[in-house]
């Protein structure tokens, strides 16, 4: 056994060496003109569509004042807006400006493309235990007033189609043994989407849980009356937070706003989880059909819901 002496000194060295790593020793954080500070608070703004200064410095943990002059020297960038509150006069509410939603835009980018470049030399099997790892010193070090996982939903960006792609490829093989061809049907889809998107007509929303994805769903158009749902996808370690049921609701809403008369849905028989979110919002079974894919036998399902 260690002593405590012998752990503060390694816990050091590993600070040292991680901060070096992905560079918060630089004058700006990832190459931008940003201190990683000022990274932080434009991201705790982002994630609500408007906050406080009092909130913001309690969510990071810093004193109000220093967050106050960060909030004043980023609103003097033009990188944030202020207003009265409704509710509360006396209440000073804070939201991104277009030019601040553009930098943390290129900020998320630039860290997703860093810490994708961090783990690219190594094996999946690799990458598995430095995320445990991670995982690990997050989940003993959080004290046990820990807050529940804040999760937010938001359009598709650039990096999201690949990282649904990626995450079917996986999740299915683990579960079902589903083989490559899964993957590359998936990968089919998401080609002809993105190729052929449509705003006036379709969408995607990635559900993430802490700022990390955590989900999925795309509403495609079928036809000029049928939408259709497809993508459907919630991380094993983000369910039972309700991301699912949420997800196929936007996507039927969407479907109700955009003037759909209909939605359809293919799926095979066994996923039993999937299925209770399908019926939780109306959709029927109307046809099934025995068929082999992806390695294995299914029976092929089609689900419909009028709207």
């Amino acid at each position: 056994m260690t002593t405590l002496s012998h752990d503060v000194a390694a816990v050091r060295r590993f600070s040292r060496f991680y901060t070096r790593r992905i560079g918060l020793l630089s004058d700006g954080i990832l190459e931008s003109p940003y201190s990683l500070t000022e990274a932080r608070v434009l991201y705790e703004i982002a994630q609500r569509d408007s906050t406080t200064a009092t909130e913001t410095a309690s969510e990071l943990s810093l004193d109000l004042g220093y967050v106050s002059r960060i909030v004043r020297s980023l609103e003097r960038r033009g990188l944030l807006t202020k207003e009265r509150s409704k509710v509360d006069r006396r209440t000073v509410m804070l939201r991104l400006s277009p030019a601040g939603r553009d930098a943390f835009d290129l900020l998320s980018a630039a860290s997703r493309a860093q810490v994708s470049s961090l783990l690219s030399t190594l094996t999946a099997n690799e990458r598995g235990h430095v995320v445990d790892a991670m995982r690990a010193i997050e989940q003993t070090l959080e004290s046990e007033s820990r807050p529940e996982p804040r999760v937010t939903f938001r359009p598709h960006g650039v990096g999201d189609m690949g990282w649904i792609v990626q995450r079917h490829g996986e999740l299915y093989h683990e579960s079902h043994g589903w083989d490559p061809t899964f993957e590359a049907m998936v990968a089919g889809i998401v080609a002809k989407f993105i190729e052929e998107y449509d705003p006036a007509a379709e969408r995607c929303w990635i559900a993430e849980v802490d700022g990390q994805r955590a989900g999925s769903v795309a509403l495609v158009r079928s036809s000029e009356t049928v939408a259709q749902l497809r993508l459907l996808l919630v991380e094993p370690s983000a369910r039972g937070l309700g991301i699912g049921a949420r997800l196929v609701s936007e996507c039927v809403g969407q479907a109700r706003h955009f003037g759909y008369r209909s939605m359809i849905l293919f799926t095979v028989a066994g996923l039993d989880a999937a299925r209770s979110l399908y019926e939780g919002e109306g959709f029927r079974l109307t046809e099934e059909a025995p068929g082999s894919a992806w390695g294995h036998d299914h029976i092929a399902q089609t689900w419909e819901l009028e709207l």
